[in-house]
């Protein structure tokens, strides 16, 4: 019933080491670690290069491109895919236009993901190490009734 040999959390980090203002605008791919607050804009991918690594978008925030983080708290936009491979938190004014693939996620009421959302069921699965599915939008899913 207890168990002694539970698997450890790894402990995400609540500080943030980068701030990215409202009025600055980055091309470019960005790689941190610790915690990040996006509140400007970004054209490029995102990625995390520890395990508690933790991505925060405002709601001024915005995302173009892929991007691949632990844990994300996200009240922005975000125009690509999502890799997230802990814990995504969609805040009430979140938008992502594109997949989702996570482990674990909370979503409040307002916010939206235009595209899949892809759970990891293995813990043992990297999901930032996970390329890209492509969808076919256009094939047709046929459901039958059984009499």
């Amino acid at each position: 019933m207890f168990k002694k040999d539970k698997p450890k959390k790894k402990k995400t980090t609540t500080r943030i080491d980068t701030l990215i203002g409202r009025d600055t605008h980055i091309k470019g791919d960005i790689h941190f670690s610790g915690g990040l607050r996006i509140d400007g804009s970004i054209q490029g991918s995102i990625i995390a290069n520890e395990d508690s690594s933790l991505l925060t978008i405002s709601d001024q925030g915005k995302i173009e491109g892929e991007v691949r983080v632990p844990n994300l708290i996200i009240n922005g936009e975000i125009n690509g895919n999502v890799f997230a491979s802990e814990h995504v938190e969609l805040a009430p004014k979140a938008r992502i236009n594109g997949n989702l693939y996570y482990r674990m996620i909370e979503m409040a009421m307002g916010s939206e993901v235009n595209g899949h959302l892809i759970r990891a069921q293995d813990e043992e699965e990297d999901i930032l190490n996970v390329e890209h599915e492509v969808f076919d939008e256009n094939e047709s899913f046929h459901l039958e009734q059984k009499s």
